[in-house]
């Protein structure tokens, strides 16, 4: 490994030294030897309680596993169980109402619900896209995709479903944005007159959704629309290949998309070092700065890709109006569990990965903060906090911000906090971990992978668990998405922050999700994960179709719908009258699942993968996807469901299946036949590893891994 600097009572790897002093730090105001000095106090002050919250979980799991192997072979008593829970400080009491104060927030947090990206930090293609999605074609989404129940077809432009696509836009727009005694199915002339838009001579409906052009007010160029918060922009070319087509010359429907993105440096990247690192926070500083430039080959043409600027128009009443061109970005800082090498401590450990994350990121935000028309209007910095265990521990990490806040000389909360709710720890005590950090959160969500992959490792000696299609099925995960809403209204984060849901995983597969993610702001979410920009596109219809801040205002009144009584309830397989191919089955989907996903992790450093399921099926794979898929495997070793042989057994027959999917790849290391390469070990261990593992968390066997093949190539 490269060589170390002495910084203050920190040594810093070299590469990282010459980022934050050649790179990060200018522009800042923040003198490095005043950073060092900060850094290395923070690193000091928070080592030894990140240590103890780590031992708290371990001592609580170990109490919890107590608790069930006592009672082996009994039926569960779930009443004696919650006591127990309560009883070891699990379950703490709730306490009285209260609302967030969080000061500062962006109408893409408080006010304008819609679709949210999550990207890997590492790839800045992969950043600047979901940064540039805050725009997305409805004619592309519609075209290029099977949203309207057919796959799109090969060749040329296909006329005929060119014309589909143009009627379902307009069906839209009707829907979205109807015109008096006309409909946009039957216009041929969009103009402006005396500050209102005209269909045919016909104002909309409701003429203040009209918020500007472009152009010529008698023939504009573009017209811009609102409703429920998000714009529509009408894009008017009679040269246009469609536009020239079409009687009202209309040549695309500009949805406004992903309202915001979170740029991760968590769950979809591979940084085990400081070289990882330092790619990591180039991209954030490069986003933050606004100059992140990407050049890469497409249909052999070389493209360059920028940040798109904000896009101008002239309002009804003759002044400019600015609409932001860029989805406004969170960046994902890791948990509170991993270390890493690029810096050591005074006494020669690695330092806590979070606290290194805490302090850089929000350094490099700095950067934005000082330039007008960015990323933030309002003078803030989103960081969204994950795997964190209970109000303890966000009240370290809302700490932990007030003190980089003090280093860099910020005003306190200039650091808004996004909880993930993805621990059941902190599911079960989700309204104590808002108040405590109750003027910085701005943002939770539900996870529901990591949390099952949660659920699994706390109850791992209850017994064996379902399986994972009717883990899904049970009554504690309704409930843990119902209560997350209704604690999030409670605490009033209606107007003042974002109440997130998962992601659809199946990026191909867009009509299954349209019919699908309307739940989600049906529920009270103003914002969900999307796969892609395209998914951002047609996910922004359903917010369209939903007004979000009328249903959480009848949620509200309504009160909860669910209890930590229900989420308690363990997803446990109650009769088990399982075959052995249904049992062989769910075996081999899970180490299918980890195998594609680990060897790209090991051997390529790609933290996120569209990765090809038995049925070649791609779904989108991140660590939290490999967790439930590993612990699954634990929790049925552990209870005899399957033993060892079996299991191996097939993860060598799927490392098989896994070589043939990438057989195309040029860069890919097959597992077989020898098994004896380090994806293939990485993936063993978290499978008969599993129950040893951390809270189940992958990453310390993945970067342990990965360590070791980088430094096999020296």
């Amino acid at each position: 490994m490269a060589g170390y600097q002495q910084k203050n009572e920190l040594q810093v790897a070299d590469a990282l030294v010459a980022f934050l002093e050649q790179e990060a730090l200018p522009g800042t105001g923040v003198a490095p030897a005043d950073f060092w000095q900060g850094f290395s106090q923070l690193v000091g002050e928070t080592a030894a309680e990140n240590r103890a919250l780590l031992k708290r979980r371990e001592d609580l799991q170990e109490q919890i596993d107590n608790w069930h192997m006592d009672r082996r072979g009994q039926p569960h008593d779930h009443e004696a169980y919650c006591a127990f829970l309560r009883e070891i400080g699990y379950l703490v009491e709730e306490g009285g109402a209260f609302e967030i104060d969080t000061a500062n927030v962006d109408d893409e947090i408080a006010r304008v619900p819609g679709p949210q990206l999550v990207v890997p930090i590492t790839n800045a293609r992969y950043a600047l896209n979901a940064a540039n999605a805050r725009w997305g074609s409805l004619y592309d989404g519609f075209y290029g995709t099977d949203a309207m129940g057919s796959a799109p077809p090969r060749g040329g432009y296909d006329q005929g479903r060119g014309a589909r696509v143009v009627a379902r836009a307009r069906v839209f727009l009707d829907e979205a944005f109807p015109v008096m005694k006309t409909s946009h199915a039957d216009a041929r002339r969009y103009y402006v007159n005396n500050g209102a838009l005209l269909v045919d001579d016909q104002p909309l409906m409701q003429p203040e959704k009209f918020v500007g052009y472009t152009g010529h007010p008698k023939a504009p160029d573009s017209v811009a629309l609102c409703n429920n918060g998000l714009h529509v922009v009408l894009v008017f070319d009679r040269t246009h290949a469609i536009g020239s087509r079409d009687q009202a010359g209309l040549a695309d429907v500009q949805m406004e998309s992903a309202v915001s993105a979170i740029m991760d440096c968590e769950d979809s990247v591979a940084c085990v070092d400081a070289e990882d690192k330092v790619v990591a926070y180039a991209n954030w500083l490069g986003l933050m700065k606004g100059d992140l430039t990407e050049t890469f080959e497409k249909g052999g043409e070389e493209i360059t890709r920028a940040l798109s600027p904000d896009r101008e128009l002239t309002g009804p009443d003759g002044t400019q109006v600015t609409l932001k061109g860029r989805a406004l970005m969170l960046v994902r800082n890791v948990g509170h569990l991993m270390t890493n090498p690029a810096i050591l401590d005074a006494g020669g450990n690695e330092v806590f990965e979070g606290v290194m994350d805490a302090m850089i990121t929000t350094l490099i935000a700095m950067h934005d903060l000082a330039r007008d028309g960015g990323n933030s209007l309002t003078g803030s910095v989103y960081v969204v906090k994950p795997k964190m265990h209970g109000p303890e521990e966000v009240g370290f990490a809302d700490r932990i911000f007030t003190r980089v806040e003090e280093i860099l000389g910020l005003p306190q909360y200039t650091v808004k906090l996004g909880i993930m709710d993805e621990e059941r720890r902190t599911s079960v005590n989700l309204k104590e971990c808002i108040r405590a950090a109750k003027s910085r959160v701005a943002f939770i969500n539900t996870g529901f992978l990591d949390r099952t992959g949660d659920e699994i490792h706390t109850s791992m000696e209850a017994g064996p668990f379902s399986r994972k299609d009717f883990i899904k099925r049970k009554a504690w995960i309704g409930a843990y998405e119902d209560q997350n809403v209704d604690i999030g209204l409670e605490c009033g984060l209606s107007g003042r922050a974002l109440i997130g849901k998962g992601l659809c995983a199946m990026p191909d597969m867009m009509a299954a999700m349209i019919e699908q993610k309307i739940e989600h702001p049906k529920s009270g979410a103003n914002c969900a994960w999307v796969p892609s920009p395209t998914a951002a596109t047609l996910h922004a219809l359903h917010y369209h179709k939903v007004d979000v801040f009328a249903v959480q205002e009848k949620l509200r009144a309504g009160g909860r719908r669910a209890y930590v009584d229900t989420v308690l309830n363990i997803p446990l397989a109650e009769y088990r009258k399982w075959s052995e191919a249904q049992i062989l089955r769910e075996v081999e989907n899970n180490a299918q699942g980890i195998l594609g996903y680990v060897v790209r992790w090991v051997d390529q450093g790609v933290g996120c993968s569209k990765v090809p399921d038995m049925n070649d099926v791609g779904l989108m794979e991140d660590r939290a996807t490999c967790r439930i898929s590993a612990q699954h495997i634990a929790n049925w070793l552990h209870h005899g469901v399957v033993d060892a042989q079996q299991v191996m057994g097939v993860m060598r027959k799927m490392a098989e299946v896994v070589d043939g999917q990438n057989a195309q790849d040029p860069l890919y290391q097959p597992m077989a036949p020898g098994f004896d390469g380090i994806a293939f070990q990485a993936a063993c261990d978290l499978v008969f590893k599993g129950r040893e593992q951390p809270s189940g968390y992958t990453e310390p066997v993945l970067h342990a891994r990965r360590l070791e093949l980088k430094a096999g190539r020296g």
